[in-house]
């Protein structure tokens, strides 16, 4: 059984996300390049996956438009429901707290949906409590995807948190011991 994390990262933000997302589910990382494309051999890796998490950056309320070359390519396996069944899940981040992050999570699941798959949420209580603190995990109360987010002016070593990054490892743990059991 094998996960594969595809994303689009472009600053290095949802990357650093999906390495914590890896680290969590034991998961192979395939990137789309800056020109919204995958290698065949990635593509063999998508299509031969237990499970695959998307991500992708939140770009003015959606996915980038590189992350939309790819799931418009995916419509060849649409076409024969290649990856009906398959467990789904998704991530995003974003520069501000909110940044419309739903509306890409949105995005995610119907892809998913359309494909068929089986998607699979945090399964994590939010931090929102008086106490709560920007490290704490699940602080941005994701339940349909996971979510980050990431100061457009900090550099990739310094964000996302270290609240978010541990909630992307929980969230890889829990796909993994799902499709486990």
């Amino acid at each position: 059984m094998s996960i594969i994390i595809v994303y689009h990262s472009g600053y290095g933000h949802t990357e650093k996300q999906a390495q914590a997302v890896a680290e969590g589910s034991n998961g192979v990382l395939v990137k789309i390049n800056q020109e919204g494309e995958l290698s065949e051999k990635d593509w063999s890796l998508l299509d031969n996956a237990t499970a695959i998490i998307f991500g992708s950056p939140t770009y003015m309320g959606m996915v980038s438009w590189q992350f939309k070359k790819f799931a418009d390519a995916s419509s060849k396996r649409w076409f024969n429901m290649d990856w009906k069944d398959k467990i789904a899940a998704g991530f995003t981040n974003s520069g501000s707290m909110n940044g419309d992050k739903g509306m890409t999570i949105s995005y995610l699941i119907t892809l998913a949906m359309q494909h068929g798959m089986v998607w699979m949420g945090t399964a994590l209580m939010p931090a929102n409590q008086k106490d709560s603190k920007r490290d704490d995990i699940n602080y941005l109360g994701g339940f349909s995807g996971l979510l980050a987010q990431s100061p457009a002016d900090a550099s990739a070593e310094e964000a996302p948190s270290i609240g978010d990054l541990e909630t992307a490892r929980m969230f890889g743990k829990r796909i993994a011991a799902y499709i486990r059991s």
